[in-house]
């Protein structure tokens, strides 16, 4: 199991010595979160703060475009430091287009849903991508509360990825918690997104660890 911070739940005037702390907790991926106020309701950063991050951590970069029509921001985002670049189903009008022009950068390519789209709408895709994000809330803000009935499409794609012999990561994100985690766990997620959980602990090693199921 990885787990993957949400660096909109950090300490933004602190945010190098946070990020330093996320690396002594031994994190798997670092979370990004981008929004433009259209695709969602909220605005976040963009490529200078994610320029900064890449120039003081090796850590894994894990960028969310929630953004309309991410095809306009892909090739600024794999130039700005990310390692893993998804789009959601919903934004875009040339999903697979978007896809190959991740993969051209020499990104890894993921695809998400919103918790009211069927998880069939990404099966079209699903040999292509590097990774597949659950969104169990709404996204655009954090701390709101786990939508259960989207455990199913994770148990949908990960008996798809064993049916297909398929290689895709399975991430969660929305409410991650220690009780949420054990259910997305065991419905076969592999990676999960925490934010509010996650730094309201001073000693992050300690999400890291319940998270991850140890």
């Amino acid at each position: 199991m990885k787990v993957a911070p949400s660096l909109l739940s950090c300490d933004f005037l602190n945010l190098q010595s946070e990020i330093k702390r996320l690396e002594s907790a031994e994190i798997d991926y670092l979370h990004f979160d981008v929004m433009d106020g259209m695709f969602v309701p909220n605005i976040s950063f963009a490529f200078p703060i994610l320029n900064q991050i890449r120039s003081i951590t090796d850590l894994t970069i894990d960028t969310h475009l929630m953004v309309q029509d991410p095809e306009r921001y892909i090739d600024a985002f794999a130039s700005a430091g990310s390692d893993i670049i998804t789009v959601h189903v919903e934004a875009t009008n040339h999903l697979h287009r978007a896809i190959q022009q991740i993969h051209a950068t020499g990104k890894k390519a993921g695809v998400t849903l919103n918790p009211g789209t069927p998880v069939e709408t990404v099966v079209p895709v699903l040999s292509d991508v590097d990774l597949v994000l659950v969104m169990t809330v709404n996204p655009g803000f954090g701390g709101q509360q786990f939508i259960e009935n989207c455990v199913e499409k994770i148990r949908f794609l990960e008996s798809f990825r064993k049916m297909h012999k398929l290689t895709y990561e399975i991430e969660v994100d929305g409410g991650v918690n220690d009780v949420t985690a054990n259910i997305c766990r065991e419905a076969g997620a592999d990676v999960l997104v925490a934010g509010s959980y996650f730094f309201k602990h001073d000693d992050l090693t300690v999400p890291t660890a319940i998270l991850r199921g140890e």
